[in-house]
């Protein structure tokens, strides 16, 4: 099976922010293991050289890669790879990828994987556009091309059930139906993001949480700070906050100042350590390593997080407002509704070593299913 895999890389100067590349290049490697001929197309190379490569262009903002997939390159690289299986990671971009493989005269099967859901619903239905994909009104423009994305393909990909429950529902609401296309295919976890849990020593009365998320304001960034001061003031506990992304481009800055802005406050937050993992891995394990708990966003569209399951590899409890793939996913005994609960839980993890080793446990073996090895089998089987 020759697998073409699109690859939107939103920064490729911050791979280690992209969530994207890093499903990619570890899914790669393991789709070919399972005996795929895989090529990426992306501006940058999966890891593993047995998967081809085939350099694009990154997309300059976060609409372009929406709006303006490339089709005369896309034509010629259908043309070059004669693809049996064309992967959209953007699923925006699935019609031109439509239309471009019957303009290159190739019959493949076109799917789409929807890493990134540009809505959500509220407990009681109501479709919201996110933010973040709404500058100057764009979000239903954006919803619209999401649901033209879905119609366009002949399998459509999600991480979750939450994932699935609302791209079912979205699909409805815009008139596509999506039959019996949908599969559920979770990421796979980071191997270098494993960690034995009987190597796990719980804190003594006093623990250190994680918060490794991007820091835009519509990932409830601003919750996330007023939580901290609460967390840092009454109970045993000091955080440590991730910087992603680094020093970003003028032109991300002005589409999104807020993780600029948001960055400066938490660094002047007592208690709170701004951390950079550099773009190395093990780096990165090591600062997961050194804290005992991890924060989940506060991102109401939340369909699947990578940095969660970083967390839950190492052996980290991840605590969570109750909503979206959160809910579904993280230990009931570790979400919370108001700022009094995460207090209270953040307590009990730091001071209650048996609460905190049962939950170091429940974390790594709520990843076990998500091996590399596994999610391609689960991929393939999904796309034949």
């Amino acid at each position: 099976m020759r697998v073409l895999y699109l690859l939107n890389v939103s920064n490729s100067g911050q791979l280690s922010a992209d969530s994207g590349f890093t499903f990619a290049d570890m899914l790669a490697p393991a789709l070919t293991d399972a005996g795929a001929e895989v090529t990426v197309a992306s501006p940058v190379p999966a890891g593993d050289a047995r998967v081809h490569f085939a350099p694009t262009v990154s997309p300059s903002t976060k609409y372009r890669a929406r709006f303006d997939p490339g089709m005369d390159a896309l034509v010629t690289l259908i043309r070059d790879r004669r693809p049996e299986v064309v992967v959209a990671n953007q699923i925006e971009a699935a019609p031109a990828t439509r239309a471009a493989l019957l303009e290159a005269r190739v019959d493949a099967l076109l799917v789409g994987y929807c890493h990134y859901l540009p809505f959500s619903f509220t407990d009681t239905g109501v479709l919201e556009l996110d933010p973040a994909m709404s500058d100057r009104g764009l979000g239903r423009s954006v919803l619209l091309a999401f649901a033209a994305g879905l119609g366009a393909c002949d399998r459509v990909l999600v991480h979750s059930s939450t994932a699935a429950s609302w791209t079912t529902a979205a699909a409805a609401r815009t008139g596509v139906d999506l039959g019996d296309k949908l599969h559920i295919v979770p990421a796979p976890r980071d191997v270098r993001l494993v960690r034995d849990p009987a190597d796990i020593t719980p804190p003594e009365g006093r623990a250190t949480g994680i918060y490794n998320h991007r820091l835009y304001k519509h990932y409830g960034t601003a919750r996330f700070t007023q939580l901290a001061r609460r967390l840092i003031a009454d109970a045993p506990v000091r955080l440590t906050v991730m910087d992603l992304f680094g020093t970003r481009s003028p032109e991300r800055i002005r589409l999104d100042p807020s993780p600029e802005r948001h960055l400066e406050e938490l660094a002047t937050t007592d208690g709170v350590t701004i951390a950079s993992d550099r773009g190395d891995r093990i780096r990165y394990r090591n600062l997961l390593a050194g804290a005992h708990f991890g924060i989940a966003p506060f991102r109401p569209g939340c369909p699947w997080s990578m940095s969660v399951i970083d967390c839950q590899a190492m052996g980290l409890p991840v605590i969570s407002p109750r909503t979206g793939w959160l809910a579904e996913h993280i230990d009931n005994e570790l979400l919370f509704d108001t700022a009094e609960q995460a207090v209270q839980i953040a307590q009990r993890l730091a001071t209650d070593a048996e609460f905190y080793l049962v939950h170091a446990k429940r974390a790594n073996a709520s990843t076990a299913g998500l091996t590399p090895a596994a999610v391609a089998a689960r991929y393939v089987e999904a796309i034949k």
